[in-house]
């Protein structure tokens, strides 16, 4: 919580000063001026700040708000929340280096963009006519004073919605501002250029600006100052830019509303998307001037699609493809009447072929990088099991290495069996690198019109961690350089591919039977965003075609994706979820514990279901008892975790507000001997 310091001037809230604690000296947020000492301290014993940041206009109060909701809701320390949201940068700076920095950002100013002589007006001028559709959502979106749900079909033009949302929003005075999320960050490239594209020739070069963690910790400061002054107009980022200082802010638009990477995975476990809708209220209640938040999707989640069936969101809808284009037709195929042990049917292969040689291009879809999951000793039952994870190290043949994905443990692939010597070890399952290899040998006698052999590539995380080679690739897709592309889900995510007629899904059915509740919706999405990279250029979207192996081809999952029907697929997905009353018709909370032994992660989430027994509203909440996580050790830590329920979310908040604090003295007790450390995860994404 707040710490008490004194100062002869008064402060402003929101302004950053240096501050001492203890022997050292931090950056702290002045949250609110107190008249008074606290009750039982003298002002002289109270330390003085050290200095304010004199540079920097105060944090708003919308700001503040809205991270003390993200706080209290996400059960974590104010502080912690204000402090972590911040560039790490801007925590080590001084007044006088501060004052630098800014000296440089209005040095670099905001120029006019070159525009190679020609007039920006009449550039802006060029912009796509808008469909009938669009023109109808953006004919809509001034009348709507709630969130907005975007439904639009996969090649729709949404992002051409988004653009002139911002537009609209921009054109409304001098000082006003856009936030625009994307999921991953290998989308936020390609829609930079499209957003600076359009904006610099009017707004100058400084207009737009992004935000992820992608960025270096100095190119995060900087963008981060130029949106708290005013001086960008537009910030594009993950989900980390969703507490990005903008004083201006008008328009939030969240695009793939659905994709889960908008909940983060450590430390605070906030929701970006639910954020933004919360931040757009907090906005428009402070500033007086109203805020929109648009969430777009081709499968929104099923939160946001119960919120605009009950009339808490607003849904405008795109059924339709620009250029009147339609979305491929889907054909399943059945594995159980394929040859044993074929990684691509024969009439895949034969659609592929045929593909290639008329000069378009494939996609295939396997969530599942590395070249097997599994290496394995058929004489002594070995396997290449991680010694810090209950998991598997995968094989990476590209450098004959067994990698852990959960710790990172890398060794060089043994030549023999550590434990039999049995020299035949051999991988078990596909991953992107092995699917890869056999496509550039099934295809090795394709040729493209030019004459030219079939070229395969392959896109995942192993492919893109160096700086600059996801961009490499995406030209070389874009350029028709590549014919197939091999890659997991990071490749059917907003990228707009025009010359690729069919997309393949491997090995869908391990999002089945999964027994997380949220693994068919996740799965529905995932396929009909594949999907929706085929037939973008009108003029090949009749022949375009997704292909989906399955052992399990009479699926409802599959029936619903066929016809590309979402509304049908989320009411039966509901109804279920409503059955169970699981969210969006429950609430829920995980409390974990790691620690470095399994008995005593669970030992402590017995102490702390003891410690609820007597508290307010606990005959409202059920507390299930401790268990393991899915994968219980990772990194020679064990992991468990207990799940709380609720009817209202009113309720949940009550009772977790009111654990937290016996939570945090329980770490004392002896049953915390061993603790590592507890989280408390709100409304999370799979339990």
């Amino acid at each position: 919580g707040p710490l008490s310091y004194r100062c002869e001037q008064p402060l402003a809230p929101g302004r950053l000063v240096r501050v001492p604690l203890g022997s050292r000296e931090v950056l702290g947020v002045v949250w609110e001026q107190a008249g008074q000492p606290p009750a039982g301290w003298d002002a002289a014993q109270i330390r003085p700040i050290s200095a304010a940041l004199d540079g920097l206009p105060p944090l708003s109060a919308g700001w503040r708000q809205l991270v003390s909701f993200a706080a209290r809701y996400y059960q974590r320390g104010l502080g912690e929340m204000a402090l972590s949201v911040l560039p790490p940068a801007l925590r080590d700076l001084d007044s006088i280096q501060l004052g630098r920095r800014l000296k440089r950002l209005d040095k670099k100013g905001n120029k006019p963009a070159d525009t190679t002589g020609d007039d920006p007006v009449v550039q802006a001028d060029t912009r796509p006519e808008p469909s009938d559709e669009q023109q109808a959502v953006l004919d809509a979106l001034p009348t709507i004073d709630k969130p907005v749900l975007l439904y639009g079909a996969t090649g729709s033009g949404k992002t051409e919605v988004y653009l002139r949302a911002t537009e609209r929003v921009l054109d409304e005075g001098p000082t006003t501002q856009v936030l625009v999320l994307v999921p991953e960050i290998n989308l936020t490239p390609q829609l930079e250029a499209r957003f600076r594209a359009r904006f610099e020739p009017r707004h100058g070069t400084a207009a737009v600006v992004s935000l992820h963690s992608g960025m270096t910790p100095a190119q995060r400061l900087s963008s981060w100052l130029a949106a708290h002054a005013g001086q960008a107009r537009i910030v594009l980022g993950t989900r980390m830019a969703i507490f990005a200082s903008l004083p201006g802010l008008r328009l939030i638009v969240v695009d793939e509303e659905h994709d889960p990477s908008y909940k983060s995975q450590e430390g605070a476990r906030y929701s970006a998307r639910d954020l933004a809708v919360y931040r757009a209220k907090v906005e428009t209640e402070h500033s007086g001037q109203r805020c929109q938040v648009i969430l777009g999707s081709a499968t929104p989640s099923l939160e946001s699609w119960h919120a605009s069936e009950q009339g808490r969101y607003a849904r405008l809808e795109m059924p339709g493809r620009i250029g009147g284009g339609s979305l491929p037709r889907l054909r399943v195929v059945d594995m159980n009447h394929q040859p044993k042990g074929a990684t691509l049917s024969p009439p895949l292969l034969a659609a592929m072929e045929e593909r290639v040689a008329r000069g378009e291009q494939c996609l295939v879809l396997l969530n599942r990088r590395g070249y097997a999951p599994v290496l394995a000793c058929d004489a002594c039952a070995w396997k290449s099991q991680c010694p810090h994870c209950s998991a598997f190290r995968v094989f990476h043949k590209i450098d004959r290495t067994l990698r852990c994905h959960h710790c990172g443990f890398t060794q060089r692939v043994p030549r023999a069996c550590p434990d039999c010597g049995n020299l035949d070890i051999a991988p078990i399952g596909r991953g992107t690198e092995q699917v890869e290899e056999q496509l550039a040998g099934l295809l090795s006698h394709v040729r493209r019109p030019d004459g030219a052999p079939a070229r395969v590539a392959r896109m995942d995380a192993d492919t893109t961690r160096h700086k600059g080679s996801l961009e490499a690739q995406l030209d070389a897709l874009h350029s028709g350089e590549v014919d197939v592309l091999v890659g997991t889900q990071m490749i059917a995510k907003g990228h707009d591919f025009r010359r690729i007629t069919l997309v393949a899904g491997l090995n869908v059915d391990a999002g089945l039977f999964a027994s997380d509740h949220r693994a068919p919706e996740r799965l529905f999405a995932l396929l009909m965003q594949a999907a929706g990279r085929a037939g973008r250029d009108a003029g090949q979207s009749r022949q375009s075609e997704m292909w989906i192996q399955t052992w399990h081809p009479g699926h409802p999952l599959f029936h619903a994706l066929k016809r590309y029907d979402y509304p049908t697929f989320a009411a039966q997905q509901l109804a279920e979820r409503e059955a169970a009353a699981m969210p969006p018709f429950g609430h829920q909370a995980l409390l974990r514990a790691d620690a470095r032994t399994q008995q005593t992660a669970q030992a402590f989430l017995q102490m702390a279901a003891d410690l609820a027994e007597d508290l307010p509203g606990r005959a409202e909440v059920t507390l299930y008892p401790p268990v393991p996580l899915t994968i219980q050790r990772v990194a020679n830590v064990e992991r468990a975790q207990m799940l709380v329920e609720a009817a209202s979310r009113g309720v949940l908040q009550r009772f977790l507000g009111a654990w937290q604090p016996r939570l945090l003295d329980g770490r004392q007790h002896p049953a915390s001997r061993g603790l590592i450390r507890f989280l408390v995860d709100v409304d999370p994404l799979s339990v």
